[in-house]
């Protein structure tokens, strides 16, 4: 039987060009630190930032007490680059690493960037999300990353001015 889904979409303005802002999306040590909601850590075990190249990533929550989609208190994720358009777009497909059918299902993730304001806005669109993934929740998650995003690449290219 499959799983219903429905999709979302957050944006962010940026503070940095393009340029920066896409090499954050390709870069396994930066994702570490910004594709990461509060209250959780990240770790990267495999990312291969080209088309067809492949990842594999783990969320756990660092309360005890809150549940994760793969292991007790994990969510673990892996799929490959669909599309790369160099400092102007991202497409990732990919899936939670689970037993439970309302949280299984092939997700796709499209990250815009345009310019904007001096800077940049970061667009994330995210199809084919299960219905055991609380909206809120992927929209809460998606809005702390991406405040994590522009707080990182925001400070590599120092003060303004």
């Amino acid at each position: 039987m499959l799983t219903p889904m429905y999709s979302t979409q957050v944006s962010q303005h940026v503070r940095a060009s393009r340029p920066a802002v896409y090499q954050a999306l390709l870069d396994a040590d930066a994702i570490v630190k910004w594709r990461v909601p509060a209250g959780m850590s990240s770790h990267v075990h495999e990312f291969d930032a080209r088309e067809g190249g492949a990842f594999r990533i783990s969320l756990t929550y660092d309360a005890p007490g809150d549940a994760g989609k793969s292991t007790p208190h994990t969510d673990t994720y892996q799929g490959h680059f669909l599309k790369l358009v160099p400092n102007e777009q991202v497409v990732e497909v990919f899936e939670f690493e689970t037993a439970d059918p309302a949280l299984r299902g092939t997700m796709t993730m499209t990250t815009t960037l345009t310019d904007a304001d001096g800077g940049t806005d970061v667009l994330v669109v995210h199809e084919g999300i299960p219905d055991g993934v609380p909206a809120v929740d992927n929209e809460t998650g998606t809005r702390m990353a991406l405040a994590n995003l522009a707080q990182l690449v925001e400070g590599l290219r120092g003060s303004p001015g």
